[in-house]
């Protein structure tokens, strides 16, 4: 049933279809609206055998999630931003022991300095974590990568993070088509976990296993992740077939069939980029976009078919490696290393920095006009970096950069128009 319905509600009323057993968390921006929603669900008794617990911390939910889970419940919570970073020690624990929880992850920058609106930051920082990574472009994709996520994660009994813009997202009243319990329940399993801890029959979970054996270990999480591949288009397939619209898969492709440039990124930018995409094919430049979903594991093979016959690829990303540049350009690159293309690296949208389509269509001009530098950071204020490195070798105690940046942002705003510094 279409419905207009704010995306953590969304969420909220996905994920209590798919009859969770277990449900901790800890409040945290911009997560909180999935969670209080939840909760309110387990309490009003509407999301029946189901127990909400109240936990003290991020990495408490966590490690309940994966009790949860040991004893054969099917397990979720949802974190963002600092709240991931402070579970970081049970997000491994969690996929080492091959434990099915799904999560989501409203993405949200990472401090310093503090901040609570959307990038990718987060998502990157546990990239190799072990857990499969579904990107969401719209609301409604996000609902039904839910679905499909305790689906793929108790087939394979890997944990899975679906990962939706904070706010850009999580906080938008858009159409979303809600699935019926009938039709979850056709899709989902009751869930049948491949570990269990059972006083009956007991056995251990989370071992010590030294060097006899630990590289053997790893190397089976690496094959489901390779396992991953495979079944994440069935499942998502499998989907459209019962509810009559596409979602999920591994990569989407948008008028990529003739062009020379093609844009990559995840998430909500997509719509945007699209957007500027079809102003300058009116233009009479031959653009296209591929829109990657499930970020790990990556789909090399898939995403090499669709490049192949670029000249150039332009990776738009909400997050950078420090000292390097590109995350999710060195994926491209790796599954492109022996085609003959150009790679150039868009940095933008940190710490919720609007990206706009006028930003979008200069930048693809440029690349189009072979102007676009190898990395680009979009929209960045040159200026205002360079009298910070000023201050900073002019003065020793030049004190800290995010506080004068502001300063300066303020007295040169304040400037008559013309005014410099």
């Amino acid at each position: 049933m279409l419905r207009q319905i704010e995306g953590s509600k969304a969420i909220a009323e996905t994920v209590a279809l798919c009859r969770p057993e277990v449900v901790c968390a800890y409040p945290i921006s911009p997560q909180t609206h999935i969670i209080e929603a939840v909760g309110a669900m387990v309490k009003s008794g509407r999301l029946a055998q189901c127990e909400f617990i109240n936990v003290e911390s991020e990495f408490a939910a966590m490690s309940v999630a994966i009790g949860a889970s040991a004893t054969g419940a099917r397990a979720y919570t949802a974190t963002a931003s600092q709240g991931l970073l402070f579970m970081l020690e049970a997000v491994f624990n969690a996929s080492g022991l091959g434990l099915p929880i799904v999560m989501t992850l409203a993405n949200r920058a990472i401090g310093a300095p503090i901040n609570i609106w959307n990038d990718h930051s987060d998502a990157m920082a546990v990239r190799d974590a072990g857990w499969i990574q579904l990107f969401a472009e719209t609301n409604q994709e996000a609902a039904d990568l839910h679905v499909q996520a305790f689906r793929l994660a108790e087939e394979l009994s890997v944990p899975v993070m679906v990962c939706m813009d904070g706010f850009i997202l999580t906080h938008a009243v858009e159409g979303v088509d809600m699935l019926d319990q009938e039709t979850v329940d056709a899709f989902l399993p009751p869930y049948e976990p491949r570990q269990v801890l059972d006083v009956d029959d007991p056995v251990s979970i989370g071992a010590m296993v030294g060097p006899e054996a630990f590289e053997e270990v790893r190397y089976l999480a690496y094959l489901r992740q390779r396992d991953a591949l495979e079944r994440i288009p069935e499942i998502a397939r499998e989907f459209t077939q019962l509810t009559g619209r596409e979602s999920g898969g591994l990569i989407r492709s948008y008028r990529t069939d003739d062009a020379e440039i093609i844009v990559v990124a995840l998430g909500s930018v997509l719509g945007t980029i699209k957007d500027a995409v079809d102003i300058r094919r009116d233009a009479g430049e031959r653009i296209g976009v591929v829109g990657i979903t499930a970020f790990r594991p990556f789909p090399s093979e898939a995403v090499r078919a669709a490049l192949a016959q670029a000249r150039q690829v332009v990776v738009l990303e909400k997050s950078f490696s420090t000292g390097f540049g590109g995350v999710l350009s060195t994926d491209v690159a790796m599954s492109m290393r022996d085609l003959d293309f150009d790679l150039r690296t868009v940095i933008a949208g940190l710490g919720g920095r609007a990206i706009t389509r006028r930003s979008l269509e200069d930048m693809l001009k440029r690349a189009n006009d072979d102007e676009l530098e190898p990395l680009t950071f979009l929209d960045l204020d040159h200026d205002a970096v360079e009298r910070e490195r000023e201050r900073m070798r002019k003065v020793r105690r030049s004190g800290p950069s995010a506080e004068n940046l502001l300063r300066d942002r303020a007295a040169f705003s304040s400037l008559p128009r013309g005014g410099g510094a």
